[in-house]
């Protein structure tokens, strides 16, 4: 069954009773669905639809670490991640790794009830996690990526932060592509949207470096949450734009090396992105900039900020950007050319020199679409990350996937 659309009538009082078009039963459609051979795709409860979406990928991954590979499950063994690729010493530089984890599932509602809309939406995948082995089994427990309830104009639960927008994404095989040069944080988070403008309370969490140390400290202790601001816009000719501005406070109040600290900082950032149509192409780029912006940028590469000698935060500066050109060579068959990039500003006085310093990374890729839900390509990426001491770490990978939309 292909795009197999199931609609049904629910009661509350006739749970036991409750039956599907053509007779099929509701454990049927269960069933059904988790064959996975078929598309149900579908329901109707009510006023509420029901939907089951994701998709099942399937990577295979030969690279090449300059310093040695990363132990195997290592999140770099996994998907590109800036800071992670500097290597181990004694292990063999070329890996390959077969991996079905990014593969995801998720479920959405949308309910209108007195003229009001109301969604969830709940999405899991089964990467990062190190739970599993490849030994036998690769048994990976699934995470929550998604997991929210809007209503109308307000969302409340984890999504996106606001800060990012993950529509200007290039098409990568790499699990995030363009690490270094996005935005790319989900979190919990209260928002409001109207029309293009969009306003949100989003999770606190500070990364800081310790003083003249490479040793990260991660502090939950803030009472700020952090505040997220966007405008989105829409061109007549098809180009799409946002900008976002985000306030942030660091703090830190506890106890190292028989040291009390209690400090707070404030952080702020920008970001721009955009998708430009070019004919049947389109150009996706995104730049930011920010002082203490840390996990918000380059998955955590740097962090907000460091402790000085009398225990004051001191933060740090840093910027990046991306830019993907994606071409169709015809309604098969396409090739995205991404290149990104990182920087950050540490104040060295104040930190180890062991410091992350840059980070780049550039894709070429082709994908084959045979039918619209596959996807199959191969992708080549080179990424190299620099320390504030000039040690260096490169990646060389060859990557193949194919991809099923449910």
């Amino acid at each position: 069954m292909k795009n197999c659309v199931v609609n049904a009538k629910l009661k509350s009082s006739d749970v036991k009773s409750f039956k599907l078009n053509k007779g099929l039963s509701l454990i049927g459609l269960v069933v059904a669905s988790a064959l996975a051979a078929t598309n149900v795709s579908a329901s109707v409860i009510d006023d509420t639809d029901v939907n089951f979406g994701g998709y099942i990928k399937v990577d295979t991954m030969f690279s090449d670490y300059s310093n040695g590979a990363p132990d195997s499950g290592s999140i770099s063994r996994q998907f590109y991640v800036p800071g992670t690729i500097y290597g181990v010493d004694g292990n063999g530089s070329q890996v390959v790794d077969l991996q079905a984890r990014e593969s995801r599932f998720n479920f959405k509602t949308v309910s209108s009830i007195d003229d009001h809309k109301l969604t969830s939406f709940i999405e899991l995948d089964f990467m990062t996690h190190a739970d599993g082995n490849e030994r036998v089994s690769n048994s990976y427990s699934p995470r929550i990526r998604h997991a929210f309830v809007s209503f109308d104009n307000w969302i409340v639960g984890q999504s996106w932060t606001t800060f990012q927008n993950p529509a200007a994404l290039p098409e990568n095989l790499d699990f995030v592509g363009a690490a270094e040069g996005t935005p790319f944080v989900r979190q919990t988070q209260v928002r409001y949207t109207n029309g293009g403008f969009q306003f949100s309370l989003e999770n606190p969490e500070t990364t800081l470096n310790a003083y003249q140390s490479t040793s990260r400290i991660v502090s939950g202790s803030g009472m700020v949450p952090d505040v997220v601001a966007r405008y989105n816009i829409k061109t007549e000719q098809g180009a799409k734009f946002s900008v976002a501005g985000i306030a942030r406070q660091l703090n830190i109040e506890t106890e190292i090396n028989d040291i009390q600290l209690d400090a707070t900082a404030m952080g702020y950032g920008v970001s721009v992105s955009g998708i430009l149509p070019v004919g049947k192409d389109d150009l996706k780029f995104t730049a930011t900039y920010g002082e203490g912006l840390g996990r918000y940028m380059a998955l955590n590469y740097v962090n907000a900020g460091v402790i000085d000698a009398d225990g004051d935060i001191d933060t740090i500066s840093s910027y990046g950007g991306f830019i993907a050109y994606r071409h169709w060579w015809n309604d098969k068959w396409r090739t995205s050319l991404t290149a990104s990039a990182f920087s950050a500003d540490n104040n060295t006085s104040l930190m180890a020199d062991e410091v992350n310093k840059d980070s780049y990374s550039g894709y070429v890729n082709l994908l084959y679409s045979p039918v619209k839900p596959l996807t199959v390509g191969v992708e080549y990426m080179y990424a190299k990350n620099s320390k504030e001491n000039g040690d260096e770490g490169e990646l060389n990978r060859i990557m193949f996937s194919a991809k099923y939309v449910l």
